[in-house]
């Protein structure tokens, strides 16, 4: 009881001291808002008023059925006088497509001359690029067919496809980020705010208070632990309901509190993450430079950006001893397919054995950096 009670007592001071550290406070806020709206809703979706300048230098009947296709809420279309005007704005990037009717081209379509119409790219926005170049062609191509037939041709195939988008109706980009986007923040959160509580003990001289006090390194650690991983639970709960569903609309079909659950055992590994580089780091800019070397693999590695089925074997085989891993499984099956205990249950076994060896080993370092200090 004495244990428990210096435990609970050690972090409510930790909480106390995060509640005077300003710049905490803004990284959380900002982490937990700003940076989740920003993320989801930033990158446009796939194809959504990307401006393409237009000449004509036909002006026929069906140049411009041609230009009145091209509009909102793919495109957005933008007449120019001439190709040397669209040159200089794709050079500028202030457009992204330049489309060029050639002069006589309903003449030379009509007597199957097959006319050349040229359409300028600017291939740095690769996104749009690879996608719009397709539908101005696809648009191109109807519009002429339909002129000639006077019907739209369509492919007869002896099977059709029926595609259904599950999950994600509307294939809306931001449901994704957001979810992507608050999983790595709670990784990120749960490291930074950890290591940067032990390294203001050794910076503020306070460790040896700590040291003076009838307390073990397992107290101390676990107090920490406890705190810092309360405060990112519930700023996280918080994000996910406020902004994530309420903001930015993303459905959330699976048990919350469930999904809550897995981010206490997740955060139970990552402040533990967190322990050992504060233990390893001297000050706040070494750690700054070691969190950069951890961080970004445990985030870009895990299968929240990038599927794990199209990374090296190697690479898979290694990420599995990250506890970023098994938390992006289980938190995309919870919030987008609404899994239940029994899909996720491996997960939660891998991240309380990975956040257990983690714990050892910080612990472990712990006890050696305060032996050191003591002597």
């Amino acid at each position: 009881m004495a244990r428990a009670s210096n435990i609970v007592h050690l972090g409510v001071k930790e909480l106390r001291s995060l509640a005077h550290d300003r710049a905490m406070l803004v990284l959380m806020a900002f982490a937990l808002t700003a940076a989740i709206y920003t993320a989801a809703t930033g990158m446009p979706e796939t194809l959504h008023k990307a401006p393409l300048a237009v000449v004509d230098e036909d002006h026929s009947v069906l140049s411009m059925r041609i230009v009145d296709a091209l509009g909102p809420p793919a495109l957005l279309r933008i007449d120019a006088p001439d190709v040397a005007a669209t040159t200089r704005e794709l050079d500028a990037g202030r457009i992204t497509f330049a489309l060029d009717i050639p002069p006589h081209f309903q003449r030379d379509v009509r007597a199957g001359r097959a006319p050349r119409v040229q359409l300028d790219i600017d291939a740095t926005r690769m996104a749009q690029a690879f996608t719009g170049s397709a539908y101005v062609q696809a648009v191109v191509d109807g519009e002429i067919a339909e002129y000639l037939t006077h019907v739209r041709s369509r492919a007869t195939l002896p099977v059709r496809l029926e595609l259904r988008n599950r999950f994600n109706p509307a294939l809306r980009q931001a449901w994704f980020g957001a979810v992507v986007e608050l999983i790595n923040n709670i990784t990120m959160l749960g490291i930074v705010l950890t290591c940067a509580a032990l390294i203001r003990e050794r910076e503020h001289g306070t460790i040896e208070h700590l040291l003076s006090m009838p307390v073990t390194p397992l107290e101390i650690m676990a107090a920490k632990v406890w705190s810092m991983g309360l405060v990112v639970l519930v700023g996280a709960m918080l994000s996910l309901l406020g902004v994530v569903h309420a903001l930015l609309g993303v459905p959330l079909p699976g048990p919350l509190a469930l999904f809550a659950l897995g981010v206490a055992l997740h955060l139970f590994a990552v402040t533990s993450i967190g322990i050992f580089m504060g233990t390893v780091a001297r000050s706040m800019p070494q750690a700054g430079l070691l969190l950069i070397l951890v961080l970004l693999p445990l985030e870009m590695l895990s299968g929240g950006t990038t599927p794990r089925e199209s990374m090296p074997e190697t690479v898979r085989t290694l990420m599995l001893a990250a506890p970023t891993t098994h938390f992006v499984n289980l938190s995309q099956a919870i919030l987008f397919r609404g899994a239940g205990f029994d899909v996720v249950w491996p997960s939660f076994a891998a991240i309380a054995v990975i956040g257990s060896v983690f714990f050892g080993i910080a612990l472990a370092l712990l006890r050696r950096a305060v032996a050191r200090a003591a002597d």
